[in-house]
């Protein structure tokens, strides 16, 4: 006689995989009533699924941050659609990853994806399991932790999207918790300047470089235009020149003489443009850049409105209080 699994086993296996109804039932059935064989054909059907779709992109998800005693975590599953990622079932998977990675005090997303959950089974074959029930591909993409003292964690919005978490050197939960805010907020890339990425320095570098020469040959251009009688606006590109032609706005004197101008200015002034000059130009180029994305410089976000930086508010709450750390993740493309 065929096994028909009763719904005692149904809710048994479905606690133990989150599976739907209908996947636990057929694979009851095809195991005859084997637990560990009908939960590894769950197990390789959300593999199959999760191949096919491998190529897919996951801009949706959860992103959740927790706080116990002297350690902080946030971990971030994502998913296809927003419809999968704001379930009930999805966020409490996140939520139990989250859980087991503060509870082993995780380090890394290696030893997070690792993790054995309640039902058992490691973290990432849960989210593989999920990903066969909802047809969508998933992934465990990030995790970030603090471990210490004075740590604020904050959900913008709670909308599971966006979190941040920040310590600071002395109990002060407010102006923690606004720093926090002020993360979320502002994106900073590094908490002051000496502690930027060598090769993000560098790179702005080069970009304030040329965009500085840019500027400089720019200007001659247009000065030599005026010069001539022309209108640098009407003539700054060969598109402009065509339409403003036949707009009648241009004649095609003006516009040959445009066009050499251009030419010739370009080219000399590339040639000859003052290095010291755009070495300076450049390097306070790189003092802004560090200003508005190194944390402790930025223009704080939540205090009177008058301007201070995040570390000359902190001052003023106590002049000993100071950022030992934070962490950002967010799922939005930035």
């Amino acid at each position: 006689m065929a096994y028909k699994p009763n719904m005692e086993d149904i809710k048994k296996l479905r606690t133990m995989t989150g599976a739907g109804l209908a996947d636990v039932k057929k694979a009851l059935t095809e195991a005859e009533g084997d637990f560990d064989k009908a939960k590894e054909l769950l197990r390789e059907r959300g593999l199959a699924i999760a191949a096919k779709r491998s190529d897919r992109e996951t801009s949706n998800g959860c992103v959740l941050v927790k706080k116990e005693g002297d350690f902080a975590a946030m971990v971030a599953v994502k998913c296809e659609t927003d419809f999968v990622a704001n379930g009930a079932d999805f966020i409490a998977m996140t939520q139990s990853i989250l859980d087991a990675a503060i509870a082993a005090k995780a380090q890394t997303l290696d030893e997070v994806k690792a993790l054995k959950l309640a039902n058992g089974e490691d973290a990432a074959s849960v989210v593989t399991q999920r990903s066969g029930i909802t047809g969508e591909k998933m992934e465990i993409d990030g995790y970030n932790f603090l471990e210490g003292a004075n740590i604020s964690t904050y959900d913008h919005m709670g909308r599971h999207t966006l979190a941040t978490m920040v310590q600071l050197n002395q109990d002060n939960e407010d102006a923690a918790h606004k720093v926090a805010m002020q993360v979320a907020a502002m994106k900073p890339v590094a908490l002051d300047a000496n502690s930027v990425d060598p090769a993000i320095l560098d790179e702005e570098y080069k970009t304030a470089v040329e965009k500085t020469k840019l500027e400089q040959v720019g200007k001659a251009v247009d000065a030599a235009l005026r010069k001539a009688g022309i209108n640098p606006n009407l003539v700054d590109s060969d598109d402009h020149i065509e339409s403003n032609m036949a707009k009648g706005w241009l004649t095609q004197e003006q516009a040959d003489e445009a066009r050499q101008i251009r030419e010739k200015v370009s080219v000399e002034k590339a040639a000859n443009l003052p290095v010291q000059m755009i070495e300076n130009i450049a390097k306070g180029r790189v003092q802004k850049f560090l200003k508005e994305n190194c944390l402790v410089d930025q223009e704080f976000q939540f205090g009177d409105g008058d301007k201070a930086s995040v570390a000359e508010w902190l001052k003023r709450q106590d002049k000993e209080l100071k950022i030992v750390a934070y962490k950002r993740f967010t799922l939005a493309a930035e």
